[in-house]
C-alpha cells in the first residue's frame, strides 16, 4: 500500500512538473490590487509576467504616468490608468515604484500633495529603483503610515517567464510580504533573496546583463552575415546558440572553461575564434561593462541620499 502511494506521488509530481514547464499548471489567483507608479518596460514586464501565470487579471492593476498617451497599451489590456500617482496608491494594496530614480522624490511629494493620507496607510511598496537603498525609500515614505518596503532587482526576460530577480526586505517588511514578492518573482522565472549589499553587483549582471547579451548576439549574427549567411538565419542561429549554451551552463554543473574546452579541438576552427576574441579583449570588455553598471548604481544611490536630505 505504501509503495502504491509512493508511486502515485511520484507520478503526480512528474505530471505537475510537465504542466509547469508548459505553462499549464494551475495557480492560486491573488486577491490584492497591484499598482505601478511608472509605466515603463520593467513595469510592463513584471505585470505581464505575473498575469501570464494567472496570478492576477488586468482589472486588478492600477498604473500611473505623467503622459496619458503612454497608458494606452495598459488601458487596452484592461488595466485602470491615471496620470494621478495618488490614485494608484489609494486603490492598490501593493505598489511597485517603477519610476526613474531621479524623479522618485518628486513622485512621492506629488502623492502626498494629492492624496488623503488616510488612504495611504499600511501599503506594501516594492521598489525597482536602480541604486536606491531600502533605507532611502523608507525615508522618502516616512509620512506613509505603516508603509513596508521590499527592494527588487528584476530583469526584462521575466516578460517571457525567463526572469532572473533578487530581492531584499526593508526594516518593516513582514514574512507575508516576502512570501508575496517571492510568489510574484517565481512566476516570472528564477529569484532569490539576498543581502542588500549584493544588490548592485547582481543588478550589473542580471538586470543590465540582457543588454550585454543582446550586443553579443547581434555581433555573432553580424559575423554570420559577414561570412555569407542571410540576416534572419544568422540571428536565429546566434540566439539559439546562446540559449543552448546558457542551458548547458545551468544544467550540466560544469565550469565554463571545461565546456569551452569541450568545443575547442586541437588546431581547429573554434580555438582560432577564441584566440581572436582574446586578442580583442572581449573578456575584459565584458568585465568592464559589469563594473561600470555596478558603479553607476552606487552613484545613483549617493544622489538619492543627497535628494532625501
Amino acid at each position: 500500500m505504501v509503495l502504491i502511494l509512493f508511486r502515485s506521488l511520484i507520478f503526480r509530481n512528474r505530471c505537475l512538473n510537465l504542466l509547469q514547464q508548459n505553462g499549464l499548471a494551475t495557480t492560486t489567483k491573488l486577491t490584492q490590487k497591484i499598482g505601478f507608479i511608472g509605466d515603463g518596460s520593467m513595469a510592463k514586464a513584471i505585470c505581464r509576467g505575473i498575469n501570464r501565470k494567472g496570478l492576477i487579471d488586468y482589472s486588478q492593476v492600477y498604473v500611473s504616468s505623467p503622459y496619458i498617451k503612454n497608458l494606452d497599451s495598459w488601458k487596452d489590456l484592461g488595466a485602470n490608468v491615471s496620470t494621478d500617482n495618488s490614485l494608484v496608491v489609494k486603490e492598490s494594496d501593493v505598489v511597485f515604484l517603477a519610476v526613474k530614480p531621479h524623479v522618485f522624490c518628486d513622485a512621492v511629494k506629488q502623492i502626498e500633495k494629492g492624496a488623503n493620507m488616510k488612504y495611504t496607510k499600511n501599503k506594501l511598496f516594492i521598489s525597482i529603483l536602480a541604486g536606491v537603498t531600502t533605507t532611502n525609500v523608507e525615508k522618502a515614505l516616512q509620512n506613509f503610515e505603516g508603509a513596508r518596503v521590499i527592494r527588487v532587482m528584476p530583469n526584462t526576460p521575466m516578460l517571457i517567464g525567463q526572469g532572473c530577480s533578487v530581492f531584499c526586505p526593508g526594516s518593516k517588511a513582514t514574512e507575508a510580504d516576502l512570501k508575496l514578492v517571492n510568489t510574484f518573482l517565481e512566476a516570472t522565472g528564477m529569484c532569490q533573496q539576498l543581502p542588500e549589499h549584493m544588490i548592485d553587483a547582481v543588478m550589473a549582471v542580471s538586470a543590465s546583463g540582457p543588454a550585454f547579451v543582446y550586443i553579443f548576439i547581434e555581433a555573432l549574427s553580424d559575423g554570420g552575415v559577414r561570412m555569407g549567411l542571410h540576416r534572419e538565419m544568422a540571428t536565429r542561429f546566434a540566439a539559439q546558440t546562446v540559449m543552448g549554451a546558457a542551458k548547458m551552463v545551468l544544467e550540466n554543473n560544469k565550469h565554463m572553461g571545461t565546456l569551452k574546452d569541450e568545443v575547442c579541438s586541437a588546431g581547429g576552427t573554434t580555438i582560432a575564434g577564441v584566440h581572436a576574441m582574446e586578442k580583442g579583449r572581449v573578456r575584459g570588455a565584458i568585465m568592464d561593462a559589469v563594473q561600470a553598471a555596478a558603479l553607476r548604481a552606487v552613484e545613483l544611490n549617493e544622489k538619492s541620499k543627497r535628494d532625501n536630505n
